[in-house]
């Protein structure tokens, strides 16, 4: 049942970086949230006023809080579990989409600071980003993807001036694409092999929509008009930056995209692509409202969702903004260790699936750079590098080094 508490000027009721699954709401009183911006080390200070919730994300994702909460005056708050507060939440349409709304600016939010620090912060041109994004994918040989993209520029943008050469690209990305597309068939035996759905939703078969492997769901710049429910089958997240596609996320069953578009009105922030047969739930922005306020463990998953994305997302930033090469990919490591805890938290070895071409994503750094580093990690028997994964023989030896090299620099 949740509680009542009082607290005094000046008390904390938690600090950045505890675990707590605790969730609040401001009865009476004020309560400031300070955290450090990543990018330029500064205080930022939030206000929470009477009525609203904090320490909500934290909780609900399950992560060390990222703020420390202070009571600037004499306060009172109501305390609950996260299964409480899911009781409240889900009954309470106000609250449901205020959440989400806040949230998906957060991500944003992170998501401009990250494009900033890879070098794609300036605005793009809505009609220019989509072409970029079609000559992407031509120019790593994805000519189904290529097709769709182009498809989707010439219904958004009939009168373009540019209309003739993405009708070409699209001409010769569709003969490139039929012609590996015939082989393929020619050296695969047809057989049938269903993939069973993660969940069933018979109350919105009618929503249900399939994508073939490579097909483009959502075009980066799009306006956004539909998001969807993942079924079965995995989506690739991709962004254009500087003409280049860089790897983002991907999803799986069970999972959203395409919300944040249609919660904020703005156009498509990143490309979502089949890597294999996908089936989905797609729904548009008219029913969007009365599809999460009607069904209360979608809205859950959607915060929920939410909630892990800005984490990984601000752990990213906090990568890409450390100077020093080796630190970054230390926090690289560190990162999939927090986001993937072992059943014996107090062994040393951890094991990633990763690759020396995910630590250059990850990290933000050139392949050069990535492999003279890890070089001297093996040299010094830190890691071991194979094909498919990477062996870190002692986790806490990446966190000092992260702690060493931030000191050096300090010095």
């Amino acid at each position: 049942m949740p509680k009542a508490m009082s607290y005094t000027k000046g008390s904390i009721i938690y600090f950045s970086g505890d675990k707590d699954e605790r969730i609040f709401i401001l009865q009476k009183g004020f309560i400031v949230l300070t955290s450090t911006e990543a990018e330029t080390g500064q205080t930022v200070t939030e206000y929470v006023k009477e009525g609203e919730f904090f320490g909500v994300k934290s909780a609900l994702g399950r992560f060390p809080r990222d703020e420390t909460a202070t009571v600037a005056v004499d306060s009172s708050v109501i305390s609950m579990s996260v299964p409480e507060f899911e009781q409240l939440f889900s009954s309470n349409k106000q609250v449901i989409m205020k959440m989400l709304k806040v949230f998906s600016k957060q991500l944003r939010s992170v998501h401009k600071k990250i494009e900033s620090i890879l070098g794609n912060g300036a605005t793009v041109n809505l009609e220019t980003g989509m072409i970029s994004v079609a000559q992407s994918f031509y120019n790593d040989e994805q000519y189904r993807s290529c097709c769709d993209v182009c498809l989707k520029f010439l219904t958004l943008y009939p009168q373009s001036t540019q209309k003739g050469k993405i009708a070409q690209l699209y001409a010769d990305s569709r003969v490139r694409f039929d012609k590996l597309q015939s082989r393929r068939i020619a050296n695969e035996e047809k057989e049938s092999d269903p993939s069973e759905k993660a969940f069933s939703l018979p109350a919105f078969s009618r929503f249900a929509k399939t994508f073939e492997p490579g097909s483009v769901i959502i075009a980066e710049y799009e306006r956004g008009e539909t998001f969807y429910l993942i079924q079965s089958g995995s989506v690739q997240l991709v962004k254009c930056v500087n003409d280049v596609r860089k790897n983002l996320d991907i999803l799986h069953p069970g999972e959203f995209f395409g919300e944040m578009a249609i919660l904020e009105n703005s156009p498509r922030s990143a490309t979502c692509v089949a890597i294999d047969k996908v089936e989905v739930l797609e729904f548009n922005k008219e029913n969007f409202e009365i599809l999460i306020t009607g069904n209360p463990q979608m809205a859950l998953i959607l915060v929920k969702l939410f909630c892990k994305r800005i984490y990984d997302q601000k752990r990213r930033l906090e990568i890409l903004v450390t100077t020093d090469p080796l630190a970054r990919i230390a926090e690289v490591f560190l990162m999939f260790d927090e986001m993937n805890p072992v059943t014996n938290p107090t062994g040393k070895s951890r094991t990633f699936n990763l690759t020396v071409s995910d630590l250059v994503h990850w990290a933000g750094l050139t392949t050069e750079v990535v492999r003279d580093e890890i070089n001297r990690l093996v040299e010094k028997d830190k890691i071991e590098v194979f094909d498919t994964h990477i062996v870190v023989k002692n986790i806490s030896d990446m966190k000092r080094t992260i702690d060493t090299r931030r000191s050096q620099r300090v010095l």
